[in-house]
């Protein structure tokens, strides 16, 4: 049986923040994640997971300078330092809220800029960031992302993801595998979830979910999702289901997908 965390960036946007832990447990979620919890303390989100019985499932790591439209700094030449601290910041809130998933977020890439230096920061600063969170049992996920949703955003591809992780070859650095932005770009997701749910040197560390194209929830779109559910379940997949989609309407009156996995 799938297991699914909600994702309270997106979802119960109705409520403040803190008060979005509470909605999403009335509802029946037993975990949840978002995208950053940096304007917060850690301590007062601790206290929503554990009022009520919530499992912190997974966080990015912070990404730059997000109102200014950057959108991740693994990537970028020039900000080794920043993303190194990015990654303490990070594991420092990771130890509180008792998550063993980190998001790490690669960044933009302009047309004119070298790809080659791109992706030559991204495998050290991705290799720092797994040294450092194996210690306390961390797992550090990169996310192919399409570039319909973040224009520019430097990896796009499930195989491009999966080939860095091998070229790292760190047992605790993971694709997070999101079917919404995997089937925006290249389609075919079951079978890309069979080739690489247990690859050797890499895999699926998470996986995330919304209807295609609106990114609504996951019973309207394009895509089977009981089917592809049945399918995670055979391949052995235990971790949670981020449900990272917006909402039709209200968060709640759209969650008849849930009840039979609940």
């Amino acid at each position: 049986m799938p297991r699914f965390a909600a994702n309270l960036t997106m979802m119960y946007t109705a409520h403040p923040f803190l008060d979005r832990f509470a909605a999403a447990a009335k509802d029946g979620f037993k975990a949840v994640e978002f995208l950053f919890p940096y304007d917060f303390a850690a301590k007062d989100i601790k206290e929503r997971l554990t009022d009520n019985g919530l499992v912190q499932a997974l966080f990015n790591a912070p990404p730059g300078d997000w109102a200014a439209g950057e959108r991740g700094i693994a990537s970028l030449p020039g900000r080794e330092e920043e993303f190194r601290q990015s990654v303490q910041k990070a594991l420092e809130y990771a130890a509180i809220l008792g998550n063993n998933k980190l998001h790490v977020m690669a960044g933009l890439i302009a047309p004119d800029q070298s790809r080659d230096a791109h992706r030559a920061v991204y495998l050290r600063n991705l290799e720092y960031a797994a040294k450092k969170a194996q210690g306390p049992g961390i797992t550090v996920v990169i996310e192919p992302i399409n570039t319909r949703d973040i224009p520019g955003f430097f990896l796009n591809r499930q195989d491009d993801a999966q080939t860095i992780c091998d070229e790292i070859g760190a047992p605790n650095l993971k694709v997070q595998f999101d079917i919404y932005h995997c089937q925006v770009v290249e389609g075919d997701v079951a079978v890309k979830l069979k080739r690489d749910m247990k690859r050797p040197n890499a895999g699926i560390g998470h996986i995330q979910i919304a209807g295609v194209p609106e990114r609504h929830e996951p019973d309207i779109g394009e895509l089977n999702y009981p089917y592809l559910f049945d399918l995670i379940d055979s391949l052995g997949y235990d971790g949670w289901i981020g449900c990272e989609y917006r909402p039709k309407a209200a968060t709640s009156e759209g969650l008849d997908w849930l009840k039979p996995y609940l």
